[in-house]
């Protein structure tokens, strides 16, 4: 197996611009984007984020995806090791004008957010009758 076949990545942290007024943590989510003649797909990977917690917001052509994942384990358990971070995901898109920003559609299973961004339809070639008066 080479280096290339196997890499880790490590979770990014948003970097906001001023100073935070919430002691949060907001990391960029890894995302796929691909397109098919129909539709722009998008998914986002928010490990243990649920429907719930998953916010989106279209404003300005800006496509913000946030999402929040609570605590790790009961008040019973003790840790003895923790890997996953907790905290909240965000990550910012610039929406293109031929995605139909009305027709834009959400999934949410096994902390992978799918987002459907379906394209505009071309016009159409009409004739145009001339009317009188």
């Amino acid at each position: 197996m080479s280096d290339k076949e196997m890499q880790v990545h490590q979770k990014q942290e948003v970097r906001q611009a001023g100073e935070p007024t919430k002691p949060e943590r907001y990391f960029v989510p890894a995302v796929d984007i691909y397109e098919t003649d129909e539709a722009v797909h998008l998914l986002a990977e928010m490990p243990g984020v649920d429907k719930d917690g998953v916010e989106i917001n279209l404003e300005n052509d800006t496509l913000t995806i946030k999402g929040h994942k609570g605590g790790n384990g009961g008040s019973e358990e003790r840790v003895l090791l923790r890997e996953f971070e907790t905290g909240h995901y965000q990550r910012r898109f610039t929406i293109a004008e031929t995605i139909d920003q009305a027709r834009i559609v959400a999934s949410m299973a096994d902390g992978l957010l799918n987002l459907v961004l379906p394209k505009v339809e071309p016009a159409k070639p009409r004739r145009i009758e001339v009317q009188c008066g």
